[in-house]
């Protein structure tokens, strides 16, 4: 029987949770739990709703790994808020979220929800490694549109991004990426490199938006049909494009790396299964007491034994 599998990018939907949840939702002890039941409010909506077979939660155990900043080193620099010459760099953080981190993972280890990250990884990696070996239908859960590569209709492969909470979410498959981007998954990833993105630091190639590259990709298949169409002195390039992309030769060759998720990184041996009842139920009871996790707790219990 075919496994539907739920990768979900976690850092991506706490964050979200946490500017979505008042932050008046504390312990008793005052701490802000929004987060924390913020998210757990969202694993209960997702499995109702999409009843997967497997589901996990990718970590980024490196959120911006050592590799990517030594091929492109703007990536992701502008979010660190501390460098460190041992480990990974810290990442920018709002205060009261940072200590509601080791609560959600504890929280879902108590309960069984597999729970993944990889040192020198991204989320992302995790969550393209997972979806490579996958052989049923996946379900990605993420804000993040970079994972929009991912997509392949041919293996069931979709991305479900919240727009507002996540009851409601755009379903992504290749139809959408087609009607707004004009792309297919592995072709995003190829408009995203052209254009930039700001908020993970990469620049693009100057001069050529989202539109411009969309054009490209439809005329020339794919990033080396576009650069091989620089050498070639027939191609419907117009002299600004050939001008701007060939001066963009230094970062396009390294970018791809950069900018693709990595289909290969050493996954542990986990149990992807959904739980029916918590894996330990006596360290939820402790957890659910301390950080006052009430009824967002309990609705996701029922759901998951029903």
């Amino acid at each position: 029987m075919t496994r539907r599998l739920m990768l979900l990018d976690t850092a991506s939907l706490y964050f979200r949770a946490y500017f979505g949840v008042p932050e008046s939702v504390k312990a008793p002890d005052g701490t802000p739990v929004n987060a924390v039941r913020g998210l757990l409010e969202f694993i209960d909506r997702l499995v109702r709703d999409h009843r997967p077979d497997d589901l996990v939660a990718c970590m980024d155990a490196d959120w911006r790994p050592q590799w990517r900043v030594e091929l492109i080193p703007s990536y992701k620099a502008h979010r660190v808020a501390e460098e460190h010459e041992a480990g990974p760099d810290e990442e920018e953080v709002p205060d009261t979220l940072s200590p509601q981190v080791p609560v959600i993972e504890d929280v879902l280890d108590a309960l069984g929800i597999a729970r993944v990250g990889v040192e020198g990884y991204e989320a992302d990696d995790v969550i393209g490694t997972f979806t490579a070996r996958a052989k049923g239908p996946v379900d990605i859960v993420t804000g993040d549109r970079d994972l929009y590569q991912l997509v392949d209709d041919a293996r069931g492969v979709r991305v479900l991004y919240p727009l507002k909470g996540v009851g409601t979410l755009q379903l992504t498959d290749e139809a959408f990426l087609r009607g707004k981007y004009g792309v297919d998954g592995p072709g995003y990833a190829d408009l995203a490199l052209l254009r930039g993105d700001p908020s993970d630091g990469l620049p693009g190639v100057p001069g050529i938006g989202e539109k411009t590259a969309a054009k490209l990709l439809a005329e020339f298949g794919d990033l080396a049909g576009i650069m091989a169409a620089v050498d070639d002195t027939t191609s419907k390039l117009t002299p600004a494009q050939r001008k701007r992309l060939d001066e963009a030769r230094p970062y396009v060759a390294l970018a791809p790396e950069v900018v693709r998720v990595a289909a290969d990184v050493p996954l542990p041996d986990v149990d992807p299964a959904l739980p029916r009842t918590p894996r330990d139920p006596a360290a939820l009871d402790g957890l659910a007491t301390r950080w006052g996790l009430g009824g967002s707790l309990q609705r996701l219990l029922t759901t998951l034994g029903a």
